[in-house]
């Protein structure tokens, strides 16, 4: 099968990306308000970029009507947010964020998750989730225009939060992060199944 993503509506190649790239790690982002209204959603066009100055990344896409999620339009007024890293303990309650819910309506009081406060910027982490990033925005890259198009939110961690038990000399133990991915439409996968190749010489 050869596609021509020009020929063909942006929602099915979008199908066609979520399908093959996999599986996707999630950003769970936190932000708030200029107002103080706390948000939380989950992003899965999420990567790191370099290391010194740690640098990641998340993209967020154009809704139908032509807007943005509350998520971009608080980081362009604040400059900061929290990547919060999703495991299978609370993937449920992460899911819930992602309903598409009015600015006034706080995430982390709809999914029961809780807030605590960040060091360095004044939006929350998540306290379930074992690995937290506060960020400092760096840039923001827009690419196309309308329903589909979308904009890569890139920022500079500023601080790690990190559970003891995960913690060994800077490697990160996975058997007891349990992290998720995110596969195509509701899929996720579990990052329990793994195997080890050695790099080249």
């Amino acid at each position: 099968m050869i596609i021509n993503p020009k020929e063909h509506d942006h929602n099915n190649i979008y199908k066609l990306m979520i399908g093959s790239i996999v599986p996707r790690p999630i950003a769970f982002v936190s932000t708030s308000s200029p107002e103080g209204v706390r948000n939380l959603a989950p992003y899965s066009f999420f990567n790191g970029v370099c290391s010194n100055p740690p640098i990641i990344l998340f993209s967020t896409v154009i809704r139908r009507d032509g807007t943005y999620k509350d998520t971009l339009n608080n980081v362009r007024a604040t400059k900061e947010f929290v990547v919060n890293i999703v495991s299978e303990e609370f993937a449920d309650r992460m899911n819930v964020t992602s309903a598409d819910v009015p600015p006034d309506v706080d995430e982390f009081a709809l999914s029961g998750l809780t807030p605590v406060p960040a060091d360095l910027v004044s939006c929350p982490r998540v306290k379930e989730s074992k690995i937290s990033m506060e960020c400092s925005l760096v840039n923001l890259v827009t690419f196309g225009e309308g329903a589909g198009g979308g904009c890569t939110v890139f920022g500079e961690i500023l601080r790690f939060h990190i559970a003891d038990e995960l913690f060994d000399n800077f490697r990160i133990d996975p058997d007891k992060l349990h992290a998720i991915g995110r596969m195509g439409g509701p899929t996720y996968a579990r990052t329990r199944d793994r195997f080890e190749l050695i790099r080249p010489k």
